[in-house]
């Protein structure tokens, strides 16, 4: 079904399928599939049960604000009592003098003003307090949830997209700081609050207690009903938002592309129109909720036009008196504040669901790859390398490796070559583990590489990308990114190695310029010197280089050559390239084609059995002599 243009004819699809109870495909993301299958309830209670354990080790700091909080409620229930007291004990009351009137209301004045003050002293701890315990909360949410997103397999991450990510890590997050005062503190108070007004009020007059009860069962239920059928709203608008981050951050990671085919109008009406219907979605729950709200100030104005009409009778029958019916209205919104609080609590807590629903989401995805029980360190040294009959599929049914079997002995240098989409990149994915195999092991000195602990076998990897990603820092941090705390006589004993150190001296600021967002203050050869001298520095065992010399001119090339040569007699080395007369000297080369071997052996005898690689040597070879008279 193609995707409406506008924002209003996107908003009204909404619409219709949130009528009509058929919204999950606006609410449900990629990373929503292992719920399936899970009633909504359930969902939610585990979901809130994952919170309170969050919470549980900050219990101390809870059982802190409950407590002020229930003092404050106190005090301040207390307060209309002091009215009721002045009204029929101090004005009213027959047979008292002028002075001792006089008397016992600067007596009530000051106590009621230690209450007030009080009163505020102690809720401004609170507040303090729960500000606090929620930033903790939420910076141990955002700790986690950034630790667990760094280890999510691959294909996940890819599916919820940059800006996905950083939605949860930002919106998400921040949606769920005010959780706890709503899902624990604020109802729990409100409901002792609730119970101290009814009693108080009961203990009045039961009567006039009973009338302005009455209403508000029922008002309660409806209120509940109408806060939860807002969920849905919020939670499609948090997904909507998501997707319009990811296409911002496609946007300006490509602006280039966005620029040269001139498409600013039509990615500036995308994100308009995205934005315009999450507004629209806005203005959609807030339509609800003002209706709740007007609701609530409607019945609050009707128990108090009822509580001043019938206490006025109550008053004539000599059932009640003066104080009774003016304290009765200002309990009144002692009683309705609280049921307004925990309904309204509901509503905003519908809000911090849809945001807490996708934290949660994420922290229960397995991690990409977890160490097994028995896992043992990596060894330190490189005695050999096997592929044994190794197959590997991305989707099921369609391998893209396979029965790929080869003996790597310590230190060789295997070049892996074929055309694009062979397997090339799979096979250093594999042996990198940014994936396992499907079927087969791949073994480092006999031991399967999943019964090693991932980050101690990492430890042995150095790579180098054809695509040069570099972090926005100094020239220093990018090649050092490996080894933080390598001394500046390393840094530069690396760049020189990559042939890198004679452009980087002439930049402003020399190893502390600054080089932009994934490099761009520097040429591409520039940059990838830079990648070839963090690869360096990490000092790996086993070094993987896909096509690390790409993009460098002729000049640059040779020297780095060289430097590489020169790195690569001690380390165990696989590197693609579709140049072969980079890969000669290689010790091994091995002709990929459609996910399987072809053939394998140094370049002399590939050439003499005048096979597949003969034939690409011969085409590369014809080619760059007909570049070479054509120029």
């Amino acid at each position: 079904m193609t995707r409406p243009r506008s924002s209003r004819s996107r908003f009204e699809r909404f619409r219709q399928a949130y009528l009509s109870g058929d919204v999950k495909q606006y609410t449900h993301d990629k990373s929503d599939d292992q719920q399936q299958g899970r009633p909504e309830s359930e969902e939610r209670r585990r979901y809130m049960r994952q919170y309170l354990a969050w919470i549980w080790p900050h219990r101390g700091a809870v059982g802190l604000m409950m407590t002020l909080a229930l003092m404050v409620s106190v005090l301040e229930v207390a307060q209309p009592l002091f009215l009721r007291y002045v009204v029929d004990d101090v004005l009213l009351k027959q047979g008292l003098t002028t002075a001792q009137r006089g008397m016992m209301l600067n007596v009530a004045g000051l106590v009621l003003l230690c209450v007030v003050v009080l009163d505020r002293v102690l809720d401004i701890w609170k507040n303090c307090q729960t500000r606090l315990l929620n930033m903790r909360v939420v910076m141990s949410l955002r700790r986690a949830l950034f630790s667990r997103l760094l280890h999510l397999p691959l294909g996940q991450l890819t599916d919820m997209k940059t800006g996905g990510i950083i939605s949860r890590l930002s919106g998400d997050i921040d949606r769920t700081t005010g959780l706890l005062q709503l899902a624990v503190i604020s109802p729990g108070v409100s409901a002792v609050r609730l119970m101290i007004a009814i009693g108080i009020l009961l203990a009045i007059n039961w009567r006039l207690a009973l009338t302005a009860m009455a209403i508000i069962p029922p008002a309660l239920l409806i209120s509940l009903w109408v806060a939860r059928r807002i969920r849905p709203i919020y939670r499609s608008m948090r997904k909507e938002n998501s997707e319009i981050d990811a296409r911002v951050s496609e946007t300006f990671g490509g602006i280039r592309v966005v620029r040269s085919f001139q498409r600013e109008v039509r990615e500036l009406s995308e994100f308009l129109t995205g934005r315009h219907t999450i507004a629209r979605k806005e203005l959609f729950a807030h339509r609800r909720e003002i209706v709740l709200w007007s609701s609530w100030a409607l019945l609050l104005a009707g128990v108090n036009v009822v509580i001043i009409w019938y206490g006025g009778f109550l008053q004539l029958a000599g059932r009640a008196s003066v104080g009774d019916i003016m304290a009765f209205q200002w309990y009144t919104f002692m009683l309705l504040n609280p049921v307004w609080q925990i309904v309204n609590s509901f509503s905003e807590l519908q809000r911090s669901l849809a945001g807490m629903e996708r934290v949660f989401e994420v922290l229960e995805s397995p991690i990409d790859m977890p160490d097994r029980e028995d896992a043992r360190e990596a060894p330190r040294h490189v005695d050999s390398i096997r592929f044994d009959h190794v197959t590997f599929a991305y989707t099921q049914g369609q391998p893209v490796l396979r029965d790929f079997d080869l003996d790597v002995p310590g230190g060789s240098v295997v070049a892996l070559v074929g055309r694009s989409g062979a397997g090339k990149t799979t096979t250093t994915d594999l042996l990198a583990r940014f994936q396992d195999p499907t079927e087969g092991r791949i073994l480092l000195n006999g031991f399967d590489l999943r019964d090693l602990k991932l980050d101690s076998y990492r430890n042995l990897l150095g790579v180098v990308q054809q695509e040069t990603f570099l972090f926005d820092g100094s020239v220093r941090d990018n090649i050092a990114y490996g080894r933080p705390h390598a001394t500046d006589e390393e840094v530069l004993d690396a760049a020189r190695q990559a042939n890198a150190h004679s452009f980087i001296t002439e930049l402003p600021e020399g190893y502390e310029s600054m080089i932009g967002e994934r490099g761009v203050k520097l040429s591409g050869g520039q940059a990838q010197r830079l990648s070839i001298a963090r690869a360096i520095l990490a000092n790996p065992r086993i070094l993987i280089l896909d096509e690390a010399t790409s993009n460098l001119d002729s000049e640059s090339e040779q020297l780095i050559q060289q430097s590489l040569g020169e790195l690569m007699h001690t380390r165990t080395t696989f590197v693609i390239a579709h140049r072969l007369s980079t890969v000669t000297s290689a010790d091994i080369i091995v002709v990929l084609d459609d996910g399987q071997i072809v053939e394998s052996g140094t370049h002399e005898d590939l050439m003499q059995r005048r096979g597949p690689y003969h034939e690409m040597v011969t085409r590369q070879r014809d080619a760059m002599q007909s570049e070479a008279v054509l120029g």
